[in-house]
């Protein structure tokens, strides 16, 4: 086997390629079951979700910090005793707070269904975004960081160790959330560019080598940076301006890294048809290709997925994004089948 071709493989061995779909985390439903039970069928890859309409402690933000000294949240607001704060004390994650109901009930959804042995994917809030969330609540700079750093290495670990017990033969795909990684390079962000690289790198490294890992960020970014970070997987929006990355893109596909492509905004009417999602899609592939861009890495080494989480929309919408990146990710599929058929794969 060629060497180039390494990356393809191991994206389809773990189940994480071909157009395959995915969830982003968030759902808006009050009932954690139905929730857990949504993802795993309207996705193609079952997709842990989070229920923050059910209880404001799964929020992104208060998640991880519940049960750490010296915070609190409420109200979504952050509250912080400097004096209480320790931030390289790891704080044991109590998965049987209401801040992982949305987990807890997929672990058992998942066991009822027997799924150990399907793809899982999930995501938590990255160091730099829980970083910036602690500095704006009043900790000093290097405090707010390494303590959103401490605290999310050891919740990775642990929800990676709860998942395992239940699913152990089932690949995961951990993505960190990264929305304020899109400020990164602004006059006035809190740290600079090397340090959120070696934050979000010392971040993914808490988890297991099988691991594949991940960042999302829900906005236009530096995509070199981000793709200096190290990660296995980054899920972006689709927009025409990663046309500008198209040589990073290029390299990170070549290294064997997977894109998770979001194609069906969540920020506004959601459409009924997927037509003009995929048009953008296979738009934006199409001048990346003219660029250099490998056409077979495109279509291999791709996930699909909605934009940003579901849980601002109604479960009658959300059911219809997830619908919609379906049909996406079907055509996605489809053309996947046919590029291996005309190899010979």
């Amino acid at each position: 086997m060629r060497g180039s071709d390494v990356g393809l493989v191991a994206a389809a061995r773990s189940g994480f390629a071909d157009g395959a779909t995915a969830g982003i985390g968030s759902l808006p439903h009050l009932d954690p079951v139905r929730a857990a039970m949504f993802a795993v069928e309207a996705f193609d890859i079952a997709t842990i979700p989070s229920t923050p309409a059910r209880s404001p402690e799964e929020a992104m933000i208060a998640q991880a910090l519940v049960g750490v000294a010296g915070v609190h949240v409420a109200d979504g607001a952050i509250g912080c005793d400097a004096g209480l704060v320790k931030p390289h004390a790891v704080t044991t994650t109590d998965l049987e707070r209401d801040a992982f109901g949305g987990l807890r009930a997929f672990l058992e959804v998942a066991g009822d269904l027997e799924l150990d042995g399907t793809a899982v994917k999930w995501q938590f809030v990255g160091p730099v975004t829980l970083g910036v969330a602690l500095h704006r609540a009043g900790l000093a700079r290097e405090v707010a960081f390494d303590l959103a750093l401490t605290t999310v290495r050891g919740r990775l670990a642990d929800i990676s160790d709860a998942v395992t017990r239940v699913l152990p033969r089932s690949a995961q795909m951990v993505v960190l959330d990264e929305p304020w990684f899109a400020d990164l390079m602004q006059p006035g962000f809190p740290i600079p560019p090397d340090e959120a690289i070696d934050r979000m790198s010392s971040a993914m490294a808490a988890l297991p080598a099988t691991t594949v890992t991940g960042i999302h960020c829900c906005a236009p970014c530096d995509v070199a940076t981000l793709f200096a970070t190290g990660p296995r997987v980054v899920s972006l929006p689709v927009s025409s301006g990663l046309v500008d990355w198209v040589g990073y893109l290029t390299r990170f596909l070549a290294d064997g890294g997977i894109v998770a492509w979001g194609v069906v905004p969540t920020d506004g009417p959601v459409p009924w048809s997927s037509e003009r999602h995929w048009r953008a899609l296979s738009d934006l592939w199409c001048e990346l290709v003219g660029l250099g861009c490998d056409a077979v890495r495109l279509r291999r080494q791709s996930i699909v997925t909605p934009q940003c989480g579901l849980a601002s929309h109604t479960i009658p919408v959300a059911r219809r994004i997830a619908r919609l990146t379906g049909e996406v990710g079907k055509r996605v599929q489809d053309q996947s089948a046919a590029t291996r058929f005309a190899l010979g794969a």
